[in-house]
């Protein structure tokens, strides 16, 4: 990437965007800050004041400092245009934002100084005061926040578009072992972080009809007369990035009715047809990923993702007409990448846009579109591939499918082209699947669409291209790439872990931090005895944190000084924590027979949410909290095992786990899971893997060494010969006596109480055809985890490979990921912006 020239902000007029009265980042000027926002932002006086309006004044504050950078970057935008990212996600898991401000700024002491003023001796008080935006779910989202903060480090400006959830995906409890969900209220208490747009709204249309018209030209023409509309008003939240003048957003949309309240409907007594609509269209940004087992769900999540990439879209041109430039120019100021396939619509609403509101003709249009447009996949499991039902897909966008249609048709002309009567291969890449219930096939949409399609680990970048999409890679092999994912040091480190961060300040150099290859300088140190002792307390005093959380809120005692052995994902069955409940189970039968030797005192920690609708998964929970409580209530099992299930695992919880963990578990499937990112998180922080060859997991173990790694488990192309052979689970268990003891004993409903019923579904699911091969790969993990104790033993060796798992993580930076986008598919450079008052 090139540098521009930095654009030099000279604006001493008080209340603009350089004021120093509201930029100072001194203790004084952020408590006189907070006093301000307390007195006329909230109308409380400090004595009076609450933690809650504690954290809101300190937030409005960081805010304030924020807006000078963030105008800023606007201005030297509007005056020197280029290019910028688009990031269209359904999801942005930002976390926190409070602490991530501070740290990006440089203002943790001096915010803690500010708060003493108030009372307050620790800034971790009000810290813990802040809620999670529910904005996300799992690792799609956290990637999406950790790009962006990316991106705002970097330099390089960009917009994240997704959409404003009043209750995002829903807290979990557990209750009598199972999951339950309930209202994520996360905005109930105000959200100080984000600036409402109203004048920057969009109009989005739905259903309704199209007609042909001939235009002033002769030309013939569609025009789609919707049924429905909706409003997204835009939310704007400061990306700001770390020690940086740039301050990129989040742009996410909230919808509003276009009309709120029916006077007609209201006077004649109906009252719930006098708000109707409003409740309808606010509906859109009510719940992240409403449940589609149902047909209102399907239609719910489609008009979503239709919603929040039209507004992000329509703003984006918008932006070129702001600024005097050329709707053809849109590729030159704009490259828009999708996020897995929830915006893939984008490539048919562009087209939309362009042709019938900007009157573009269609080989214009459609060389503007896949100039502009990337595409990133996320998944080799087909059901998470989307496809639309055509019948729902023609009732709600049915100008969209016109023009799908006909990218279609023209597409498939090239296939004819390459592959002259094979039908087949025709009906194969269109995007239109006419096996059984016809459907739209997003990712062949987006495919078609983009100028580069990446996959997230060179392992699943390879599968995309071999497995998944083999015909579309051998017709444009220049459009297949790699970009591994990486998370931001920032926030899994240096926020979430600061007894290491600290520790890497002293001897590696502050400069880690946006610099993450320089940790190799603790290679020096693997064979300093004093220092690996260090290494090793700092963990200790990590982990004795989470111990004291886990009693907290589960009630269980866990010994701070045992292997912290932890699985925290999402809950599904490719990810296999029943595998890794199974091996608990034959711990635990072991310490019952007596046979503990070499054996290493673990704490077994579990967190994940399931999807509500998915049975299997949250009898997975049920399954975890079943053994979690027979193993905690028996008195053989103390000093040697325990087993917790963390709930409602979210980033905030995360920040606390990753740091304290020992054993990273990575069990998935071999050939399902495309990257991961908590496996980045969890060495970063110094723990050791223990994992199939699979996603990320590949180049963790190239990169930290072999030795430093516990593999296990079948390959992609061992599965594949047992596919083809004919896998028989049953034949797998005959083989193995104490496997056999552990499905046994659940049959029994020993970890049911009593009820043998209750798993019954699980055990048919291992028994029968066991998809995810979890029969497959058990003895090779007991094998991985036996080694995993030899090494426990050796705590100096321990810490050792601990230490070496952190100095050679760098690579799994997100700074590292966004700069391969840059270069390799956006080609976009830094934006320079110089502030001349007193930022530090």
């Amino acid at each position: 990437m090139t540098t521009s020239q930095p654009f030099d902000l000279r604006l001493p007029t008080p209340g603009c965007h350089n004021d120093p009265e509201r930029a100072g980042l001194d203790a004084k000027s952020v408590f006189d800050g907070m006093t301000e926002h307390l007195f006329f932002t909230l109308g409380k006086l400090a004595p009076t004041a609450s933690r809650h309006d504690l954290y809101m004044a300190l937030s409005y504050a960081v805010r304030d400092r924020l807006m000078m950078r963030y105008l800023a970057t606007t201005e030297a935008m509007r005056a020197r245009p280029q290019k910028s990212v688009a990031y269209l996600s359904a999801e942005f898991l930002i976390g926190p934002q409070l602490n991530s401000n501070l740290l990006n700024l440089g203002i943790q002491k001096e915010a803690e100084e500010a708060l003493k003023n108030f009372g307050i001796e620790s800034l971790q008080q009000i810290l813990d005061v802040e809620e999670e935006p529910g904005l996300g779910n799992g690792g799609l989202g956290r990637l999406a926040a950790c790009y962006m903060e990316s991106l705002a480090s970097l330099k390089i400006p960009a917009t994240g578009y997704g959409i404003r959830y009043e209750f995002g995906i829903f807290d979990q409890l557990i209750r009598d072992g199972w999951q339950v969900e309930i209202t994520d209220k996360w905005l109930k208490g105000g959200w100080p972080w984000e600036l409402p747009q109203p004048d920057e709204a969009c109009f989005v249309g739905f259903s309704g009809r199209t007609e042909s018209y001939i235009d002033d030209k002769g030309n013939y023409r569609s025009r789609w007369i919707p049924a429905e509309h909706a409003i997204g008003i835009p939310h704007d939240v400061p990306v700001l990035g770390y020690r940086v003048n740039i301050c990129d957003r989040l742009r996410l949309w909230r919808a509003d009715a276009t009309e709120s309240f029916d006077f007609y409907a209201f006077n004649i007594g109906d009252y719930y047809g006098a708000v109707e609509e409003k409740v309808g269209s606010e509906t859109l940004s009510k719940v992240l990923y409403p449940n589609d087992g149902t047909d209102e769900g399907r239609r719910l999540r489609l008009k979503q993702q239709h919603f929040f990439v039209s507004c992000s879209l329509q703003d984006m041109l918008r932006s070129l007409d702001n600024r005097g430039l050329s709707v053809e120019d849109f590729p030159n100021y704009w490259t828009v990448q999708l996020n897995d396939t929830h915006p893939a619509i984008a490539v048919a609403e562009l087209m939309r846009l362009l042709i019938d509101d900007r009157h573009l003709e269609w080989d214009r249009a459609w060389d503007i579109t896949s100039r502009s447009v990337a595409y990133t996949n996320h998944t080799l499991l087909p059901e998470a591939l989307e496809k639309w039902d055509l019948n729902l897909f023609s009732s709600l966008l049915p100008r969209h499918l016109e023009l799908i249609y006909e990218i279609n048709r023209r597409f498939l002309q090239q296939v004819r082209l390459r592959y002259p009567g094979n039908d087949a291969i025709q009906r194969k890449l269109s995007i239109i699947d006419e096996e059984g219930s016809k459907a739209v096939r997003m990712a062949h949409l987006a495919t078609i669409g983009a100028h580069h399609v990446n996959g997230v680990a060179a392992l699943h970048s390879d599968l995309v291209k071999t497995d998944l999409l083999p015909e579309f890679a051998a017709l444009w092999p220049e459009k297949f790439t790699n970009v591994t994912n990486g998370v931001t040091p920032r926030r899994w480190v240096a926020l979430a872990n600061p007894e290491m961060s600290a520790l890497l300040h002293q001897h590696v150099g502050p400069d880690w931090i946006s610099n993450m290859e320089s940790l190799r300088k603790l290679e020096e140190r693997q064979n300093d005895q004093g220092f690996l002792e260090l290494w090793g307390n700092t963990k200790l005093s990590v982990k004795r944190k989470l111990a004291t959380y886990i009693h907290r809120n589960t009630g269980v005692l866990v010994d701070p000084a045992s292997l912290f052995d932890v699985q925290v994902k999402r809950i599904h069955e490719y990810k296999r924590q029943h595998l890794n409940a199974l091996q608990v189970i034959t711990q635990y039968l072991r310490i019952k027979n007596g046979q503990t030797d070499g054996m290493a005192p673990r704490t077994v920690i579990f967190g994940g949410k399931a999807a509500p609708g998915y049975y299997m998964a949250k009898l997975i929970i049920r399954f975890l909290n079943g053994i979690a409580d027979t193993i905690n209530a028996d008195p053989d099992m103390d000093g040697l095992l325990r087993v917790v299930f963390l709930p409602d695992y979210n980033v905030k919880l995360g920040e606390q786990v990753y740091p304290a963990s020992d054993l990273s578990e990575q069990i998935s499937t071999a050939g399902k899971e495309a990257s991961g990112t908590g496996n980045m998180k969890f060495a970063m922080n110094g723990a050791l893997t223990i994992g199939t060859l699979d996603g990320a997991n590949v180049e963790i173990r190239e990169l930290v060494g072999s030795e430093n790694f516990f593999l296990f488990g079948k390959t992609v192309e061992e599965i594949t010969a047992l596919q083809q052979d004919g896998y028989r689970p049953g034949d797998v268990i005959a083989a193995l006596p104490e496997l056999e003891e552990a499905l046994r004993l659940i049959e029994m409903g020993h970890f049911s109480n009593g009820d043998g019923e209750l798993f019954r579904p699980l055990l048919d699911n291992l028994t029968g055809n066991d998809p995810f091969y979890v029969m497959a790969d058990y003895a090779d993990y007991l094998r991985a985890q036996e080694a995993v104790s030899r090494a426990w033993s050796d705590r100096m060796h321990w810490n050792r490979m601990s230490l070496l798992n952190t100095a050679r993580t760098g690579f799994f930076s997100s700074d590292r990921s966004i700069g391969e986008y840059c270069k390799n598919i956006w080609a976009v450079d830094p934006l320079n912006v110089e502030i001349t008052c007193d930022v530090r």
